[in-house]
């Protein structure tokens, strides 16, 4: 059996945690730590939706990521300096985006909308998937409050499930839950998967970065990734019981 550089077992989560209420001005946050990656995901309500949504009786939420300055080992310069955003900025923003969408009634969030900022304050691999995860809950939040406050119905339940996200690879031949940065750059196959508390798919980006990978291995590999999603979703159930 491969040893892991922190110690793990092949099919354990690094030490997850998530933080509420970290940006007390927003209607939800959450800071979440998948080790040493840290995202602090907020929630923006606003009653009133896009204006090719307005008049539908639907909602919306999307969702923006971005990394700070000095989240890895060297400096990356802002994007808003470079004046235009990255091709993975945008990617991962639409993911999760998507992630979220999966698991929300936008008839029973109504004419109001949901904005998720993930900020990487600190990177050391898993952030897109650690940023799925804790949006979720600063999601939760934001809806809280709409109700609270009115712009929801009492009775809605604008979410049908909740979601979390975990990578998966290979590494020498073995399949690995949870994925720091010495891991991923090493991988053999790389995977994010996203899964709904119920256990079902939502998107799967997997990439063999050097031999192909067989069926079986993929199996193995999903098969890991449900099982650290039960996890994940425990973590977050437990969270907003606090």
């Amino acid at each position: 059996m491969t040893e892991r550089a922190d110690g793990r077992q092949t099919d354990q989560l690094r030490e997850v945690t998530i933080e509420l209420g970290w940006s007390p001005q927003a209607e939800g946050s959450a800071l979440v730590s998948f080790g040493n990656t840290r995202v602090l995901c907020t929630a923006s309500f606003t009653n009133g939706v896009p204006r090719w949504l307005a008049g539908k009786g639907k909602g919306w939420v999307t969702a923006e990521y971005a990394m700070l300055p000095r989240a890895t080992n060297s400096r990356n310069d802002r994007e808003s300096v470079k004046g235009k955003i990255g091709g993975r900025t945008h990617e991962i923003s639409r993911l999760i985006g998507r992630s979220l969408r999966a698991v929300v009634d936008m008839k029973a969030l109504g004419e109001n909308t949901i904005v998720l900022d993930c900020d990487v304050l600190q990177a050391d691999g898993g952030t897109r998937t650690a940023a799925i995860t804790g949006a979720y809950v600063a999601l939760a939040q934001a809806i809280q409050w709409g109700k609270d406050n009115k712009f929801i119905a009492q009775k809605a339940s604008p979410l049908s499930d909740s979601v979390s996200a975990v990578s998966v690879g290979i590494i020498d031949g073995e399949p690995m839950l949870d994925l720091a940065y010495v891991e991923d750059v090493r991988a053999e196959t790389d995977m994010n998967v996203v899964v709904t508390g119920s256990g079902t798919f939502i998107e799967v980006q997997g990439t063999a970065e050097g031999a192909p990978f067989d069926r079986d291995e993929l199996n193995s590999l999903l098969d890991l990734a449900l099982a650290g999603a039960v996890d994940l979703s425990a973590i977050q159930k437990r969270t907003l019981e606090v």
